[in-house]
């Protein structure tokens, strides 16, 4: 996966969104340009986004139909709207769909990169500091940071893949973990392949959990898998 961080950005105009696509790459962002708000969650659930910048106006489907979309999927994601429209009850609107900002045109391009950066460092100091690194499955111990699962004293080393599936699995663990979520997380897609692979390290788990007692991940047909702790 990429240091780089990954921009979703909606936005009819094209001449605006050449010249801000251009920019943002400029400083060393990936875009994925969406037209249409019509396309734009389904392209969103494609792929893997640090912060999502937002049109309000836009063919189809508006910015803030788009916004609620995007948030039911991933809450943590930020958001930031980028948009000509600047009556009071649009900028509530805005901020009412759980966006970190609402911006309207003309703007400074150089803020707006300041904005962006900060919303980002932000987020991962959030996550960094919400996430354990251990947790406790039945008798076992799980250290993501070090890769190790440690049952009754004898310690398993995890590959980094089997490592970041464990640990989503705990973090949703007695939910579901949706299958999407943990092909675009782990490996960064989805597709057949990638899917089968995944099935293969869910096996490696089993095997590795076999012996914990109270404890099993289960298939949920159609969704995805559960860390299943009695």
């Amino acid at each position: 996966m990429t240091d780089t961080n990954r921009v979703f950005m909606v936005e009819d105009d094209r001449n605006f969104g050449t010249v801000m696509k251009a920019y943002l790459e400029i400083n060393k962002f990936e875009v994925t340009w969406v037209k249409d708000g019509l396309q734009a969650f389904k392209r969103f659930k494609e792929g893997q986004y640090d912060i999502c910048i937002l049109d309000v106006m836009l063919p189809n489907v508006d910015g803030f139909t788009i916004a609620r979309e995007i948030k039911e999927y991933n809450q943590d994601i930020p958001i930031i709207f980028l948009t000509a429209k600047v009556m009071k009850e649009d900028v509530l609107e805005g901020f009412s769909t759980g966006a970190d900002d609402y911006i309207t045109k003309p703007f400074d391009s150089e803020i707006l990169i300041c904005k962006i950066n900060a919303i980002l460092n932000r987020n991962k100091r959030q996550q960094t500091e919400e996430m354990p690194s251990e947790y406790t499955i039945g008798n076992a111990t799980f250290n993501h940071e070090f890769r190790t699962i440690t049952i009754a004293g004898e310690e398993q080393k995890l590959s980094p893949k089997e490592a970041d599936l464990l640990l989503l699995l705990c973090q949703t663990q007695n939910k579901v973990l949706p299958r999407d979520k943990a092909l675009k997380q782990v490996w960064g897609e989805t597709g057949y392949f990638t899917t089968r692979s995944m099935d293969v390290y869910i096996t490696k788990l089993r095997k590795y959990l076999k012996d914990v007692e109270g404890v099993e991940i289960i298939n949920i047909h159609g969704s995805g898998y559960q860390l299943r702790i009695d």
